[in-house]
């Protein structure tokens, strides 16, 4: 039988410095949706890689004293590196924005929207956000600063540059969102583009010039000029699928694979709409949906990132408490759309509540019990099995929530079986039952333990797309009737 394909994406990060706790959100996240349709029966293109061209990653090479290459190329190894330590799934498709293939995707990309007659070639001056690599009108800008940035000022271009015929695509991009009302997700994000779009779309420049800027793709038939970050880095959704080469893939998941991009709210114009206007000037179909996640907030509710030096390290929460408690976190206690603070307190505090004393100690319970009374359950339900399961009660609807992307509803209610389990051996004493001279009782006591074991499967298997390392072990002791040699979740203090 024949599988439906889904693709998902997260946008590209920078290899100027290692992943910060916002790039972890975007990438878990995307990584549970795409554990969670595979699960489900779905044959899954799931896209990340790096975006290696641009002013950013030349000015951190010059000042390392690197050759540009070796240094993209060392921020690439880092950057896989980094995605182990997340739990990511093993088939991640790759895509550098250096790779040749990219390049001269890139380069045909642009032809094509030139064919059409969408790019032409003016003189201009612009102020420019380095931070964010894009142009910046003052309304923008407090004290000549992009807020996103403060601390770093605008520079200004002047120069002759290459442009993209953004305003044409205005109607054009209303008319779609009109006929796709969910396109992106959450609402207010999806309100906020449309505002933006009404009020008047500009122009922009798509090229710098060569002898100011030459880390990025050559413009097909002017040498002196490079192709803008932006524009060369969004073509790598379909470049990393071969575009336009390998036409059946291409089909296979960006024509009827839904594509769906994962970004951080400050993206959000140009996943959903720059790279829209970009693929309707190019004769290409738009993308099914955009997630839209809010930011990882530190102190006093200021962003987290690497150019405002406030970043906490994902690896060093990993290295203390591991993979899926990180997971668990971003997962869990970070709002599925808002911003959420992350403080060291705040992930202890979610650690010790929700994994040591929770899930951890949950499992330590019911599998004592299991394996002192030598209690066993026969039936092992797939996870789609779990989910239909699930679905016979409108008020734990897990699947609902994952398919609408709010991931922490999903989790919420696998919570609240966790809480319902402790809840039934704090009242029945199951434990205590089974021990009873009376066969009633203890039938009963056993028959309450066997299914304490099977609604502790059931979480297991409900937690395969979020917590893959803590479900995998979960299952195992259940099926070979071991209690756990240490806690799943060793509790700081």
């Amino acid at each position: 039988m024949k599988k439906e394909s889904f693709y998902i994406t997260t946008t590209l990060p920078y290899v100027n410095a290692p992943l910060h706790m916002g790039h972890a959100l975007e990438l878990v996240r995307a990584d549970a949706i795409a554990r969670y349709k595979k699960l489900i029966g779905y044959d899954v293109f799931f896209n990340t890689g790096t975006d290696e061209h641009g002013i950013k990653i030349y000015q951190k090479a010059k000042e390392n004293e690197i050759e540009i290459q070796d240094f993209v190329d060392q921020g690439f190894d880092t950057f896989k590196k980094q995605l182990k330590m997340f739990g990511m799934s093993d088939d991640i498709h790759f895509v550098r924005t250096t790779d040749k293939h990219h390049e001269a995707a890139a380069q045909e990309f642009w032809k094509k929207v030139n064919d059409n007659g969408y790019i032409y070639k003016k003189n201009y001056e612009t102020k420019y956000c380095i931070g964010c690599e894009s142009e910046k009108t003052d309304s923008e800008l407090e004290d000549d600063e992009c807020r996103d940035h403060p601390g770093i000022k605008v520079s200004i271009i002047n120069e002759e540059n290459y442009f993209f015929k953004y305003s044409a695509f205005g109607d054009k991009l209303l008319g779609f969102y009109e006929k796709n009302p969910d396109f992106i997700v959450p609402d207010f994000r999806f309100n906020e583009i449309k505002a933006f779009v009404k009020k008047g779309l500009q122009d922009f420049s798509i090229s710098r010039l060569k002898s100011k800027m030459p880390w990025g793709i050559a413009v097909p038939g002017d040498e002196d000029h490079v192709m803008y970050v932006w524009f060369d880095a969004l073509t790598n959704y379909i470049s990393t699928l071969g575009w336009p080469e390998d036409t059946e893939q291409f089909k296979k998941y960006w024509e009827n694979g839904n594509p769906t991009q994962y970004c951080g709210k400050d993206n959000t114009r140009f996943q959903g709409a720059m790279w829209q206007a970009m693929l309707i000037a190019a004769d290409l179909p738009n993308s099914h949906q955009v997630v839209v996640d809010g930011f990882i907030t530190g102190e006093g509710g200021v962003r987290m990132s690497k150019t405002l030096g406030n970043v906490v390290d994902p690896r060093e929460i990993v290295s203390e408490y591991g993979t899926d408690a990180l997971r668990y976190f971003l997962l869990r206690e970070v709002g599925s759309f808002e911003d959420s603070p992350f403080t060291l307190e705040r992930f202890k505090d979610a650690y010790n509540s929700g994994l040591a004393n929770g899930l951890g100690n949950l499992s330590s319970r019911i599998m004592t019990m299991a394996v002192s009374n030598n209690i066993t359950i026969s039936e092992f339900p797939s996870f789609e099995d779990v989910l239909e399961i699930f679905s016979e009660d409108e008020e734990i609807q897990f699947h609902k929530y994952i398919e609408k992307f709010d991931i922490k509803k999903a989790i919420d209610l696998v919570w609240f079986q966790v809480q319902l389990l402790d809840g039934i051996i704090q009242k029945s004493q199951p434990f205590k039952l089974v021990k009873s001279e009376n066969l009633e009782d203890s039938e009963k006591g056993k028959k309450q333990i066997e299914e304490l074991i099977l609604g502790l499967y059931y979480i297991a298997k409900l937690l395969e797309p979020i917590l893959p390392e803590t479900s995998k072990k979960i299952q195992q002791l259940i099926k070979e009737n071991k209690k756990p040699d240490a806690p799943l979740f060793l509790r700081k203090e």
